[in-house]
């Protein structure tokens, strides 16, 4: 074809980082991945990685060594999961054990139990377990590089939240070099340290997330980020980057006058209620309880899942989950339902005005 699929690109990604490229369909953005692991060859130009040319090893032999993630997964469907994550470690030649070993700390660190899911086929697997599968994978044989492709486009935006989270987790425990494409702008900003932003095969704009939110190089890059540059920010920030500390007081002790001691210290008209063991239990209406003394009438009790927040949500979640409940703070709890703080909307206000004109 006369078709220019990429004209002339040429950037770097560092190792350890999460380059991100994004922009229109049919901008180049698969092309390029296809071209880094020689599924598509260059008419000119040369890929390096880690300082030596692709062109000198062979295409297989290259591939072995670079993970590769895609949209629709790929499994082998006669296979089990711990046979597809072991796919590449056998071709390298590694000794049985050393495939298991790998394999069941792959699926620890994806969440997913080894004695559960080793022997499963790809067919008993939901989207989102398959999808870790994939990901599993890539990374078997230890691989410098990961390319991945809209990995996570064919999941549902609960479970694709959740995946984006996960895989941040494993990022930085294992420190690759990943080079990812989506066309979802929330999920590169969220991800990236890099965003190279494509428009008909060429780069537009290479920068930071927060660097091309906030000084957008032209009228192609404003349009693209869109006109709620500050609010796509807040995906760049965990709750635990933000977190305050929470009034809160275990409902075994004397609440009337350990209220009365704080009165005027406490800032809010709420307090959070926790039990004994620290789990959140609801909030407490102060001044209901001061004019009653009775604290069941005073009490909202919850069901932490449906009103807290992780450490690990964004602030973009948790500005999402304000707005819907109407409240302007939010508990934060970790994996045992225990109170850790909050985060407040003056917070988020805040930061959404950092760094941006008036």
């Amino acid at each position: 074809s006369k078709l220019t699929a990429v004209n002339e690109i040429s950037f770097r990604v560092e190792e350890g980082e999460i380059c991100v490229l994004i922009g229109p369909s049919g901008c180049g953005k698969t092309t390029i991945i296809k071209m880094i692991n020689r599924m598509l060859e260059p008419t000119s130009g040369e890929i390096y990685i880690q300082g030596k040319n692709i062109e000198e090893s062979k295409p297989e032999i290259l591939r072995r060594n670079i993970g590769y993630v895609i949209q629709n997964i790929g499994l082998f469907p006669h296979m089990t999961v711990a046979e597809n994550i072991g796919v590449v470690p056998r071709l390298l030649g590694w000794s049985k054990n050393s495939i298991t070993a790998r394999t069941e700390e792959l699926l620890d660190l994806l969440g997913l139990d080894p004695d559960e899911y080793s022997d499963k086929y790809p067919g008993k697997l939901s989207g989102g377990e398959a999808q870790r599968i994939g990901v599993a994978r890539a990374l078997a044989a230890d691989p410098p590089l990961l390319l991945m492709d809209e990995p996570f486009g064919a999941v549902d935006p609960l479970n694709r939240e959740r995946l984006q989270i996960e895989f941040l987790k494993i990022q930085r425990k294992l420190k690759k070099t990943v080079i990812f494409v989506t066309h979802d702008l929330d999920e590169a900003i969220r991800l990236a340290d890099t965003i190279v932003l494509l428009k008909e095969g060429s780069i537009i704009q290479k920068d930071t997330p927060e660097n091309m939110l906030a000084h957008p190089k032209n009228r192609f890059v404003k349009n693209f980020v869109g006109t709620d540059r500050a609010l796509k920010r807040l995906a760049r920030f965990t709750v635990a980057d933000y977190l305050s500390k929470a009034e809160g007081l275990c409902i075994e002790k004397n609440i009337s006058q350990c209220i009365k001691n704080k009165r005027d210290k406490l800032q809010n008209r709420f307090l959070w209620i926790t039990d004994r063991q620290g789990r959140l239990m609801g909030w407490l209406d102060i001044e209901a309880f001061l004019a009653q003394d009775d604290i069941e009438e005073a009490l909202t009790r919850v069901n932490p899942a449906e009103i807290a927040l992780g450490a690990d949500f964004t602030l973009k979640e948790a500005l999402a989950r304000m707005l819907s409940q109407g409240v302007s703070a939010i508990p934060v709890i970790d994996n045992a339902d225990r109170l850790i703080g909050e985060i407040n909307l003056s917070t988020i206000e805040k930061i959404t005005q950092e760094g941006y004109p008036k």
